[in-house]
């Protein structure tokens, strides 16, 4: 196999991976993604010690020990292209020699989970609740650029989902990919359904501010959608992106969002970040139990 150029992978002059800046025994196999690097000290905050801090440009990364565990936490910044790097190279500190530039002979597998926010799409679910992704939807096409994306999609799922909202030939092509039901099981306690990922923030998401939309209709036809007993129950930017490279680079992930917006009844939480470091400590105790 021939090693990967400099150009393709970027290491540091002090060994650490372009982005991240992190070296390969920085990380712990656990690692929890949050999208504000503020929060960041906020899950660390329930470490029960803490051993590296390190920060570049939005990626602020803390690794330390809960209940005995190794646990990293790293900030990912806002949207799927976000998520391109950091999924990416976080594989390439577990699973590439930076001496040979090769994979290593012997895969490892993370165990990667994004607490986050999110908005609802169904009327019943209330802000303040936190909701689980078993199934995320990609309207951003990140996974589109990648080979045997096909292989980890569900493709019955995209296909419905194209006929049901009608969406645009000029849009991205949607992708569907489930989370790992190892780490599902773990958090069951939380509703659970599909999520979507948008590109963007306002029209992507079906909201109206001084430019129109081409669909006005998108989050009705998205309430409505129901694939094998799942609804579509919110909107945010990370999950598609974590799940399809996570399940193409062989990792184990999933997404638990807090909900702040309900898009159906108009309501906004001002105080969500009050309630926030209470779904940081469930979702952490539940991780390294």
């Amino acid at each position: 196999m021939k090693p990967i150029e400099d150009s393709e992978l970027i290491i540091n002059g002090d060994g650490s991976i372009f982005h991240l800046h992190l070296k390969p025994e920085d990380i712990a196999d656990n690692i929890i993604l949050v999208g504000d690097q503020n929060r960041t000290d906020v899950v660390a905050k329930f470490f029960d010690t803490t051993e590296l801090t390190v920060q570049n440009r939005e990626f602020r990364t803390v690794t330390g020990y809960k209940n005995g565990k190794r646990i990293t936490v790293v900030s990912t910044g806002i949207g799927t292209d976000n998520i391109d790097i950091v999924l990416t190279e976080l594989d390439a500190l577990a699973n590439i020699d930076f001496k040979t530039r090769l994979p290593k002979e012997e895969h490892k597998t993370l165990n990667i989970v994004r607490i986050g926010t999110c908005g609802s799409l169904q009327a019943d679910i209330p802000v303040g609740e936190p909701v689980v992704t078993a199934i995320a939807g990609g309207l951003d096409g990140l996974l589109n650029f990648y080979k045997d994306r096909n292989k980890v999609c569900d493709l019955e799922l995209e296909r419905l989902f194209q006929e049901h909202t009608k969406r645009s030939e000029l849009l991205a092509r949607p992708y569907f990919v489930e989370s790992s039901p190892e780490i599902l099981k773990k958090l069951s306690k939380f509703r659970q359904g599909i999520t979507l990922s948008a590109p963007g923030f306002y029209g992507p998401q079906g909201r109206v501010v001084r430019l129109g939309i081409i669909d006005e209709d998108i989050n009705s036809k998205i309430e409505t959608f129901e694939y094998k007993g799942l609804k579509v129950n919110n909107y945010e930017m990370e999950s598609s992106a974590i799940n399809g490279l996570g399940r193409l680079l062989g990792h184990n992930t999933a997404t638990v969002c807090l909900v702040i917006a309900n898009r159906r009844c108009h309501k906004f939480a001002d105080g969500y970040r009050n309630a926030m470091p209470n779904l940081v400590e469930q979702v952490i105790d539940v991780l390294t139990k």
